[in-house]
């Protein structure tokens, strides 16, 4: 079966071997080129945690599990992607900048006294920076105009554990997907452990697209083919959102409290109008904003400069494929489930999807533990 045209040269290979059956070890290629800004070459990582499983059973719904399982980090990491690594003295505002600049949604941190990474930087920083600290558009930020990355990971790290996890190239795509949803986290750093490097960032929305790439080749479980409203996948209960007259600050709160992504954006009959995720928050940074967090969601989802993503939507009658589908080819982290009149039902997310596809047939529950 032919692969879709827009497919890389490494993804062509990686059909090959699907076709054959054979698997070609990590460190037996040719590592791919990657962008890499960075003011010290690293030394060392750390390897995450081995997960092991018990073998699958044959069964139609084993199939993504098995097809993640037969698949390497590696295998996943595109052939040229940029990366940008942050010491740890550089200051707060200064890096949030530069990941703005270089259009990467995180970076990770480099100590050089430790010789090691030491950890990430993300949006989640930048909200909860703005969060603690925020009093007024007429009193300036302190911690984020003057602090140095390492003096707000020290006061960060008093109220939460922040160590770096990472995992390596030759680890199954299976351990990466339960990696990232066991520990709630959306970017997970592939290092080689011989020479230390970070190769790449992996995330929920890179392992579904390799899915969707791939997807040809293998065959297609039944329960595609049920209607969302059959399955229970993705939220229903208890879903945040946020009304358009509610405040920038307002969404912050519900970020940090909630720990959610992203926020629908409702009027006044809850109606859905917009989205409102976390990587909008980044862009306060290239607007130089983040001082007036007072302005509303109207005022800010109007302001909004760049492409972000839109309000994709999904109905209960459609087809959990169809969803996939959607989201692939959108290339968005999650989908809106809305009834006939677009009031909020739901959101369908990458981590309820992965859970779903990957985890769930092989009896692991890493989302809901």
């Amino acid at each position: 079966m032919d692969l879709p045209q827009e497919v890389s040269p490494r993804e062509q290979a990686v059909a090959e071997r699907m076709r054959s059956g054979s698997r070609i070890p990590v460190h037996g290629g040719r590592r791919p080129h990657h962008e890499v800004d960075r003011l010290t070459d690293p030394q060392q990582g750390s390897r995450s945690p081995s997960l092991s499983l018990e073998p699958l059973q044959d069964s139609d719904a084993d199939v993504y599990a098995k097809f993640f399982l037969s698949h390497c980090c590696y295998d996943a990491i595109p052939t040229s992607s940029k990366l940008v690594v942050f010491d740890t003295t550089l200051q707060v505002k200064k890096a949030f900048f530069a990941l703005v600049a270089n259009g990467v949604r995180a970076a990770p941190l480099w100590d050089s006294k430790l010789q090691s990474f030491v950890g990430m930087l993300t949006i989640t920083d930048f909200i909860n920076i703005l969060h603690r600290y925020y009093k007024s558009p007429l009193v300036q930020i302190y911690e984020l105009e003057e602090h140095k990355i390492e003096t707000w990971r020290e006061t960060y790290l008093q109220y939460s554990s922040n160590s770096l996890i990472s995992i390596t190239p030759d680890s199954s795509l299976f351990e990466a997907i339960y990696s990232l949803l066991k520990n709630k986290i959306h970017r997970l750093p592939v290092i080689d452990p011989e020479s230390g490097n970070v190769l790449h960032i992996l995330t929920h929305k890179r392992i579904l697209k390799f899915l969707h790439i791939f997807g040809s080749m293998i065959p297609k479980p039944q329960f595609l083919q049920k209607r969302i409203e059959e399955v229970e996948i993705g939220t229903f209960l208890s879903i945040a959102t946020i009304r358009e007259t509610e405040t920038v600050y307002d969404a912050l709160a519900i970020f940090v409290e909630r720990r959610v992504s992203a926020l629908p954006v409702v009027n006044e009959q809850g109606k859905v109008v917009a989205l409102y995720s976390r990587f909008d928050v980044i862009n306060l940074a290239a607007q130089k904003s983040y001082n007036n967090l007072n302005m509303t969601m109207q005022e800010a989802i109007q302001g909004r400069w760049c492409c972000i993503e839109g309000v994709l939507k999904c109905y209960p009658h459609e087809t959990l494929e169809t969803i996939i589908d959607r989201i692939a080819e959108a290339e968005v982290h999650r989908l809106v489930l809305v009834d006939t009149e677009d009031v909020v039902r739901g959101i369908v997310s990458l981590s309820d999807l992965l859970q779903a596809l990957v985890l769930t047939p092989a009896g692991v529950e890493a989302l809901f533990s």
